[in-house]
């Protein structure tokens, strides 16, 4: 698998999970903050499912070759080093560690892609030609 493939995989494959969560809680009503602080949960979950939306958008772009899929995945990839720093308080509160164990490999992860991103660009951005001459 090449650096661009494993970093469009890592964004696509996170995003995917992170909708899938969202979506799973809100079938099984496993979201009580809808009714003890809806706006609040509600600006969240905006947050939750805009990054979700910007991880899978980035990632098919690199995968399809696209002049702004690399702007895009670095954006997505930032709106989730962010969440992904600011989610694990709630399952900290509540003694949930196993939680903040695993946003702290999401962390590792998310930050490591960010620096390959960065550091092997010239090969994630390569685009793929408009037309080929016979």
């Amino acid at each position: 698998m090449n650096i661009r493939s494993a970093v469009a995989a890592y964004s696509i494959i996170i995003g995917i999970m992170m909708a899938a969560m969202w979506s799973v809680f809100a079938l099984t009503d496993q979201i009580p903050e809808l009714e003890s602080s809806p706006l609040e949960i509600s600006f969240h979950l905006a947050a939750e499912l805009t990054t979700a939306f910007a991880l899978l958008l980035g990632g098919v772009a690199i995968t399809m070759r696209r002049h702004w899929g690399y702007q895009a995945n670095m954006v997505a990839l930032g709106m989730l080093s962010y969440t992904v720093i600011v989610s694990p308080g709630y399952y900290a509160e509540s003694g949930e560690l196993a939680f903040v164990a695993m946003f702290g490999v999401l962390m590792i992860l998310t930050l490591a892609f960010i620096v390959i991103s960065i550091v092997k660009k010239d090969d994630i951005r390569t685009e793929k030609p408009d037309t080929v001459d016979p």
